[in-house]
């Protein structure tokens, strides 16, 4: 992949309570190697599949207060400039742009309604080397219990072109596109989600069939939280791995029904 279009998905990571054993879940799931994470950068790892790029786990740093979970961060040319606009909007930046080394630029925010992301600006590390292929990146969606804070507060931040998804009231899923691309969904998080669950960004991963790796996912000590459920955007299914953090699998290949319009 090369340099990605202002808010474009270009990047993800976990923190985790326990890096070894995540890193041994996620290479036998999605076929990850590893590199040594440096301790100046306290240990991040990087996860390529065929030497490309495709995530990173980091341990939990102490004192940290988000729960584990996967974050995913959006391409900006000037993360500063991304911080005013968070802050003009109603958003909260949780961590000030800094300097990663050469490799980059970076923030992390909420939007009005708790959904936490990040922010990348590139410098010698551009995010993803691979998407769409089985282990690497696929799709995202933000899933808030606030969906009008949401639609205000992203496409203001971003340059989002909005539209939204036939379907019943109760889905009410939009999908928002950059040059006409789409590149990532928002949904209502759904009437039955435990109380517990936060709003986030749900990071699907594409996988080569969901039903296997489903099945994985609990050999390995993970939990399937919903699915495995077919749609015309494939066979897809929401799990966690054994610390509890949660992500999707998505077969895109294994695809049923015809695609909504958008609106």
């Amino acid at each position: 992949m090369g340099d990605f279009s202002e808010g474009a998905p270009c990047w993800a990571d976990a923190t985790v309570l326990d890096l070894p054993a995540a890193k041994r879940f996620y290479a036998e799931l999605l076929g990850w190697s590893f590199e040594e994470g440096s301790p100046e950068f306290g240990g991040y790892a990087q996860a390529s599949v065929d030497g490309k790029a495709v995530a990173a786990l980091a341990p939990q740093m102490a004192g940290q207060e988000a729960p584990p979970a996967w974050t995913l961060y959006f391409a900006s040319p000037n993360v500063a400039a991304t911080a005013d606009k968070v802050r003009e909007h109603g958003g909260r930046v949780l961590l000030e742009p800094m300097e990663i080394g050469e490799f980059g630029r970076m923030l992390l925010a909420a939007d009005p309604g708790g959904v936490l992301f990040g922010v990348w600006e590139a410098g010698r590390h551009h995010g993803f080397e691979r998407t769409m292929d089985p282990g690497s990146f696929c799709w995202a969606e933000i899933v808030t219990r606030d969906p009008a804070a949401a639609d205000a507060f992203f496409p203001a931040v971003f340059p989002f072109d909005v539209k939204k998804m036939a379907g019943p009231p109760e889905a009410d899923y939009h999908v928002w596109s950059i040059g006409g691309s789409p590149v990532i969904g928002r949904m209502r998080m759904p009437g039955d989600a435990p109380e517990q669950t936060p709003p986030h960004s749900e990071i699907y991963f594409a996988v080569r069939d969901c039903d296997t790796v489903v099945a994985d996912v609990m050999r390995l000590g993970g939990l399937v939280v919903d699915g495995p459920t077919d749609s015309p955007f494939g066979r897809f299914a929401a799990v966690a791995d054994p610390q509890g953090v949660r992500f999707s699998v998505i077969d895109t290949s294994h695809t049923r029904g015809e695609v909504p319009s958008l609106s």
